[in-house]
C-alpha cells in the first residue's frame, strides 16, 4: 500500500544518479523503470520504493493523474 506522502514525493523527488539524474521521479520513462527493475532490481530504501510505485502508476496509466501535482506546492 502507498501513502499520500509517497504520491507527493513522486512529484518532488529527483533521481539522484544515472542517465536521468535530476529528473523528477514521475517524469522518468516507463522503459527506464522497467529496465532498472530487470537489471538488478530497484535500489534499497525509499528511492527504490518510490521507483517501484512510480512504475506501478505508469503501468496502470495513473501517472497522468499524479503529474499535475508537480505544480501544486
Amino acid at each position: 500500500m502507498f501513502s499520500k506522502e509517497q504520491i507527493l514525493k513522486l512529484t518532488q523527488m529527483k533521481m539522484p544518479f544515472g542517465k536521468y539524474a535530476g529528473r523528477v521521479l514521475i517524469d522518468l520513462p516507463e522503459e527506464y523503470l522497467l529496465w532498472f527493475e530487470r537489471k538488478d532490481g530497484f535500489p534499497k530504501g525509499e528511492l527504490g520504493e518510490l521507483m517501484a510505485l512510480c512504475l506501478a502508476m505508469k503501468i496502470e496509466g495513473l501517472d497522468e493523474v499524479i503529474r499535475p501535482l508537480k505544480y501544486k506546492r
